[in-house]
């Protein structure tokens, strides 16, 4: 299905029966990829006295509990209600979910022991940001990353000055395939979250963080439309599918 989409006074056609799906789906299994130092999700039928439900024994219907946290386990898109400490909820402060977006891909630089996404490659690679939205793919990008063990891999993450340079290009939703834009362990500075939320001083309540995506390589780098709808879950971070739709005639 054709469509005609209208971005700062311009005109773009998408096709919306070619979704391009940049979520992980969640799974009650070890290939489920885990952060934070958690167990990996579980998805069991509940059970109650003598009974189980799962129709293979002998319920009428599949009826499963499901144990996960957003955060360690899923592709999921966070408010400022992660770091602050009054309650914001995702639910409430994204109020609308289609959002003109650029796919780049980056290879992180080395610093010591760190992979760093530098405001110098992020100026190198993000050209003209006419847009609400940048995905960041990180190299190399490899399959394995759906169901990666990323707790206590140092993974990459923005330094402070990359995210205020996407804060200072209005960029609203940044997306990324790593568990967090912050190195794993920060000593709780949270300097790449403070700095893209504005917090505290001028807190961007409307503007999110997606992590744990995974773009396929396939997908070429370029400008695409977004549709990015989190689960309705009253909370700091919520489950969501990210989706890319290609600009046809570019």
């Amino acid at each position: 299905m054709l469509a005609t989409i209208s971005h700062n006074g311009q005109s773009y056609q998408i096709d919306f029966s070619k979704p391009m799906d940049i979520s992980i789906s969640l799974r009650g299994d070890h290939k489920n990829p885990v952060a934070w130092y958690l167990k990996h999700p579980e998805i069991k039928p509940v059970k109650d006295g003598d009974f189980i439900g799962k129709v293979s024994e002998g319920a009428s219907v599949n009826f499963n509990n499901i144990w996960f946290n957003p955060h360690a386990h899923a592709t999921h898109t966070e408010c400022v209600g992660h770091i602050s400490e009054e309650f914001h909820s995702i639910q409430q402060h994204l109020k609308s979910f289609f959002f003109k977006a650029k796919l780049i891909s980056i290879e992180p630089e080395k610093k010591g022991q760190d992979q760093v996404i530098t405001r110098q490659l992020l100026e190198k690679k993000s050209g003209n940001l006419d847009c609400d939205a940048l995905v960041i793919r990180t190299l190399p990008n490899y399959i394995g990353k759906i169901s990666r063990q990323h707790s206590h891999t140092n993974w990459p993450y923005l330094e402070e000055a990359a995210a205020i340079f996407l804060r200072e290009k209005g960029i609203k939703h940044l997306l990324i395939d790593q568990p967090s834009v912050e190195k794993e362990k920060d000593d709780g500075k949270l300097l790449a979250h403070k700095a893209f939320w504005n917090y505290p001083k001028n807190t961007r309540f409307d503007a999110t963080i997606t992590e744990l995506i995974y773009v396929p390589n396939k997908f070429q780098d370029g400008d695409y439309f977004l549709n990015l709808q989190p689960a309705s879950f009253e909370n700091d971070a919520a489950p969501c599918k990210p989706v890319l739709y290609k600009i046809l005639d570019q």
